[in-house]
Protein backbone atom coordinates (compact mmCIF):
# COMPACT_ATOMS: atom_id res chain seq x y z
CA UNK A 1 0.00 0.00 0.00
CA UNK A 2 1.57 3.46 -0.98
CA UNK A 3 2.15 6.06 1.62
CA UNK A 4 -0.68 8.21 0.28
CA UNK A 5 -3.38 4.93 0.57
CA UNK A 6 -2.29 4.43 3.73
CA UNK A 7 -2.89 8.43 4.82
CA UNK A 8 -6.27 8.52 2.98
CA UNK A 9 -6.85 5.34 5.11
CA UNK A 10 -5.84 6.65 8.64
CA UNK A 11 -8.40 9.91 7.57
CA UNK A 12 -10.92 7.39 6.98
CA UNK A 13 -10.80 5.72 10.16
CA UNK A 14 -10.30 8.37 12.06
CA UNK A 15 -13.32 10.30 10.94
CA UNK A 16 -15.62 7.55 10.16
CA UNK A 17 -14.90 5.62 13.38
CA UNK A 18 -14.20 2.21 11.47
CA UNK A 19 -11.67 0.29 10.45
CA UNK A 20 -10.75 0.53 6.42
CA UNK A 21 -9.96 -1.97 3.90
CA UNK A 22 -8.29 -0.29 0.96
CA UNK A 23 -10.29 -2.02 -2.15
CA UNK A 24 -9.65 0.53 -5.22
CA UNK A 25 -8.10 3.25 -6.69
CA UNK A 26 -10.06 4.98 -9.64
CA UNK A 27 -8.81 7.62 -11.77
CA UNK A 28 -12.01 10.54 -11.63
CA UNK A 29 -12.16 14.14 -13.54
CA UNK A 30 -15.03 16.19 -12.99
CA UNK A 31 -15.86 19.01 -15.40
CA UNK A 32 -17.70 22.57 -14.97
CA UNK A 33 -18.74 24.38 -18.58
CA UNK A 34 -16.35 22.21 -20.49
CA UNK A 35 -13.35 23.05 -17.79
CA UNK A 36 -11.87 20.02 -15.80
CA UNK A 37 -12.43 21.55 -12.00
CA UNK A 38 -10.84 18.11 -10.88
CA UNK A 39 -8.48 15.62 -11.68
CA UNK A 40 -7.56 12.84 -9.64
CA UNK A 41 -7.47 9.60 -8.06
CA UNK A 42 -10.25 8.45 -5.69
CA UNK A 43 -9.32 5.65 -3.18
CA UNK A 44 -12.44 3.55 -2.24
CA UNK A 45 -12.24 1.61 1.06
CA UNK A 46 -14.28 -1.13 2.35
CA UNK A 47 -15.51 -0.29 5.95
CA UNK A 48 -16.84 -1.88 9.17
CA UNK A 49 -18.08 -0.41 12.62
CA UNK A 50 -19.74 2.65 10.94
CA UNK A 51 -23.64 2.40 10.53
CA UNK A 52 -24.14 4.63 7.99
CA UNK A 53 -22.70 2.96 5.34
CA UNK A 54 -20.12 -0.12 4.19
CA UNK A 55 -17.62 1.96 1.57
CA UNK A 56 -15.87 5.08 1.70
CA UNK A 57 -14.61 7.41 -0.75
CA UNK A 58 -11.64 9.64 -0.32
CA UNK A 59 -8.60 11.85 -1.95
CA UNK A 60 -6.60 14.43 -0.88
CA UNK A 61 -5.93 17.86 -2.82
CA UNK A 62 -4.53 20.99 -2.17
CA UNK A 63 -6.26 24.38 -1.55
CA UNK A 64 -5.33 27.78 -2.73
CA UNK A 65 -2.93 27.99 -0.03
CA UNK A 66 -1.72 24.41 -1.38
CA UNK A 67 -1.95 23.01 1.88
CA UNK A 68 -3.12 19.24 2.10
CA UNK A 69 -6.32 18.43 2.24
CA UNK A 70 -8.39 15.12 2.53
CA UNK A 71 -11.86 14.53 1.68
CA UNK A 72 -13.83 11.74 3.13
CA UNK A 73 -17.68 10.89 1.91
CA UNK A 74 -18.99 7.82 2.84
CA UNK A 75 -21.25 6.01 -0.09
CA UNK A 76 -24.93 7.16 0.62
CA UNK A 77 -26.98 9.12 -1.57
CA UNK A 78 -25.68 11.24 -3.48
CA UNK A 79 -22.12 10.08 -3.14
CA UNK A 80 -22.96 6.55 -4.67
CA UNK A 81 -20.09 5.82 -6.73
CA UNK A 82 -16.00 7.51 -7.04
CA UNK A 83 -17.66 9.95 -9.79
CA UNK A 84 -21.01 10.99 -8.00
CA UNK A 85 -18.82 11.56 -4.93
CA UNK A 86 -16.67 14.08 -6.52
CA UNK A 87 -19.23 15.70 -8.05
CA UNK A 88 -21.26 16.33 -4.87
CA UNK A 89 -17.90 17.68 -3.03
CA UNK A 90 -17.37 19.95 -5.80
CA UNK A 91 -20.96 21.05 -5.64
CA UNK A 92 -20.90 22.15 -2.27
CA UNK A 93 -18.39 23.73 -2.67
CA UNK A 94 -19.84 25.81 -4.90
CA UNK A 95 -22.77 26.29 -2.67
CA UNK A 96 -20.45 28.01 -0.48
Amino acid sequence: MSEQVHKLKDAVQVMHRCTATHRESVPVQETFQGKVVWAGVVEVFDISGNPKASRCYAWRYHDDRNESKFVTLLKQPPAMSPQSAVHTYVASLGRK
